[in-house]
């Protein structure tokens, strides 16, 4: 017998989160972490379109540290520490190790004082493309927090970072 991928469960316009529970598709938090996938799925182009070496395996890093924020936004705060017993959540270390690498990234790239337009090659492109759906993600994460869906100040902070890193890393990206 074939395993199929479809369930049919989805069907009705509700998606089941992580640990339990169902919510419709148009919830808030299926909108935060569908937006987290969006940005690991433009990371995965931008990876594809780089021949860069540091660019390539800071995106990766980068994907599956979302990983880790997709699983936390998809789980029902009421259902924590099941996450936690199989995951790790966002940490205050993730954050710091992500304000080193645009630190380190700044020191090598000197910004133009004009806004930057995207679209200086395919793969600064598309990394612009992944920093834009972080930052819907971003405010997807603070509507959730504000209403009290979300309890990790730490999700938040990195979620900051993060799209601040990709812009950071689409001018090292076209660097001269």
């Amino acid at each position: 017998m074939v395993k199929t991928i479809y369930t049919k469960y989805g069907d009705q316009g509700e998606t089941g989160l992580l640990y339990g529970g169902r919510v419709s598709k148009a919830n808030p938090r299926t909108e935060a972490y569908g937006a987290v996938d969006e940005t690991v799925s433009a990371l995965g182009l931008a990876k594809a379109l780089s021949s860069d070496l540091f660019v390539q395996e800071s995106i990766d890093r980068l994907q599956r540290d979302l990983f880790t924020v997709g699983a936390e936004l998809a789980t029902d705060p009421a259902e924590r520490e099941k996450l936690l017993k199989h995951f790790t959540a966002v940490t205050p270390e993730m954050t710091q190790t992500l304000e080193r690498s645009i630190d380190d990234i700044t020191a090598q790239v000197a910004l133009p004082r004009e806004f930057i337009i995207p679209g200086g090659s395919t793969a600064s492109a598309a990394i612009d493309v992944a920093r834009t759906t972080l930052r819907r993600a971003e405010r997807r994460a603070v509507a959730l927090y504000d209403s009290g869906q979300l309890d990790s100040p730490e999700l938040l902070r990195y979620l900051n970072r993060a799209s601040d890193f990709l812009f950071m890393l689409a001018r090292y990206q076209d660097r001269p």
